[in-house]
């Protein structure tokens, strides 16, 4: 009560530094005095250092009433002690220097440990031609070595990746690429013929990515069905359902990834009322190329199983016309299911050989052909692929891949006022299948590449090995399970500006020309006097044998005939 401003130098704290000391703890008796250990003041501004001050800064007068031998034996005190203090921080810092050098030790024994190891890495050595025969021998009765032809495989991408530097005296890069080759057939479980195919496409570090992500399947993904519901709704209705998903990406607004589910993603009530459709997420990109319009009529020549037809359904808004169109009658069973369950009023289905399709209908103002391939892109779904495709396979594809793409162009309407376009796709990364039959129909129609309207994917190849194609061939679009965790896909866009056929050269590949009347759609529809421009005595033989033959046969007719009536 009786603080005023006056005395207000009684609040400000005493400033003083502790002494520390062993086994002394500071209390303060009843009146305020220290009772144990010592405080060192600082100066204070009057330059009275002598006085030593408690907490409330009243001078204490202990030290006044002491005699001086007591004072030189406390003295004395203090000073041994801080000795002892000093020895016992000495001591805990030598045993702290002992124990770091102890880690700095261990770490060196460590980190030449590794170097070891990394030093042993690098001598790869090329394995001899009766290690490889003993290897052959050696794995025919017993399974392989997984993890030792795993570390060759990784010794030899090393040496290969710095060839100039690593390579061993005396040996070709080539018996570097036989011996890699040979490790990753036997690791991966592919094919000698497909791994010359991929490492002519992949750069060796890419290709080794590739390969893995083809060991791993792709994540289930669904595309919602705008013309039931939207897939806000979707998600929040399949997440109280226990399903954990996402979407897909900002390039899709109606696709859905699926991490893991409770309940079975084909079995859902939603499932079956048709408010989703299990689809790849490569699938969804060649209609988004294709962009169809509302009130447009549209082909889509290789349906099954349909969720291509509906994805174009429900893009148009149930309205114009798509005709699905599968040669295989098997197939279209799930496509008119899945049309039905996803509520698609505008299709037809058919079932007709795409080769023969400009005789059937014709001027669409889009189609979409999605070719059958070698299925190179979907390993991951199909492990079977790695081994039982040849180069046979690949050019058969081929040649029924360039056939139908001629009777795709040839069923659309250039002079369509919102279309005129051709979205042609495979889920295979073969050149043979992708950048060839593109570059072949570029020779053969009225057709231009333009962008397909997608803001990711690799560009196609515009030169492979020793064949260069149309340097337009950069608008198409590669995707890779490596680089974009989807299906191999290639897609390219066409954009036809007339519907003349232009002729054939003589310099260039007959590939369609080579079938048969029967199933040709060259036939059909190109000029016949072609044979008119062939010159030389082997033209002339070709030309004349069929003349007599076709006189007998009316002959025959003409003499069965009688007997007929």
């Amino acid at each position: 009560s009786g603080f005023s401003d006056d005395n207000s130098k009684w609040l400000a704290p005493a400033k003083a530094k502790k002494i520390p000391s062993k086994g002394n703890n500071v209390e303060l008796s009843s009146d305020g005095e220290v009772e144990e250990g010592s405080w060192e003041m600082e100066e204070e501004e009057d330059g009275s250092s002598d006085e030593m001050v408690d907490d409330y800064g009243a001078s204490s007068s202990e030290e006044e009433e002491l005699l001086p031998i007591e004072k030189a034996a406390l003295k004395q005190k203090s000073d041994s002690e801080e000795e002892e203090e000093e020895e016992e921080e000495e001591e805990a810092e030598e045993a702290v220097e002992e124990a770091s050098r102890q880690k700095m030790g261990q770490k060196e024994e460590k980190s030449t440990d590794l170097q070891l190891n990394l030093d042993i890495d690098e001598q790869f050595k090329l394995p001899t031609n009766e290690q490889i025969e003993r290897e052959d021998i050696l794995f025919s009765s017993e399974p392989p070595d997984l993890h030792f032809i795993h570390q060759r495989i990784k010794g030899n991408m090393e040496v290969l990746q710095d060839f100039a530097v690593k390579r061993e005296e005396g040996h070709t890069r080539q018996e570097y690429l036989a011996v890699l080759r040979r490790d990753m057939a036997a690791y991966y479980s592919y094919s000698d013929f497909l791994l010359m195919k991929l490492m002519d496409i992949f750069p060796l570090p890419e290709l080794i990515n590739f390969l893995e992500a083809n060991e791993v399947p792709r994540p289930v993904t669904i595309r919602t069905n705008t013309l039931k519901t939207r897939r806000r709704d979707l998600a929040q209705a399949l997440i109280n359902r226990g399903v954990n998903l996402d979407p897909l990406g900002k390039w899709s607004k109606t696709g859905l990834v699926i991490y893991d589910s409770s309940v079975p993603i084909g079995a859902t009530p939603e499932y079956l009322a048709g408010h989703y459709m299990l689809q790849g997420a490569s699938s969804l990109l060649p209609v988004m190329a294709l962009a169809p319009q509302e009130n447009e009529r549209i082909l889509d020549m290789c349906c099954a199983p349909g969720g291509k037809t509906s994805y174009i359904a429900q893009l148009m808004k149930n309205t114009g016309m798509i005709l699905a169109n599968d040669s295989n009658a098997e197939r279209l069973r799930s496509v008119v299911g899945n049309l039905h369950r996803l509520g698609v009023t505008n299709a037809v289905v058919s079932n007709c050989d795409g080769r023969q399709f400009p005789k059937v209908l014709g001027g669409f103002d889009r189609v979409l052909l999605d070719a059958p391939c070698s299925g190179t892109g979907i390993i991951s779904k199909d492990p079977a692929v790695k081994t039982n495709k040849d180069e046979k396979d690949i050019l058969r594809c081929a040649h029924l891949q360039k056939e139908l793409i001629l009777s795709a162009i040839d069923s659309v309407n250039a002079a369509s006022e919102t279309g005129g376009y051709i979205v042609y796709c495979t889920c295979s990364v073969m050149v043979e299948e992708n950048e060839w039959v593109v570059d072949y129909a570029l020779k053969k129609r009225n057709v231009r590449l333009v962008a397909t309207g997608l803001d990711f994917g690799k560009e196609g190849f515009t030169r492979f090995k020793d064949r260069r194609f149309h340097p337009s061939l950069k608008s198409t679009r590669r995707f890779y399970p490596h680089t974009h965790n989807m299906d191999g896909f290639f897609i390219a866009k066409f954009k036809k500006f007339s519907n003349a056929i232009p002729q054939a050269q003589k310099d260039e590949e007959p590939a369609v020309e080579a079938a048969t009347p029967s199933t040709d759609p060259g036939a059909i529809t190109e000029p016949q006097p072609k044979k008119k421009k062939l010159e030389g005595s082997k033209a002339d033989k070709e030309q004349k044998p069929p003349q007599p033959a076709l006189k007998k046969r009316h002959s025959l007719q003409a003499q069965r005939r009688p007997l007929k009536a």
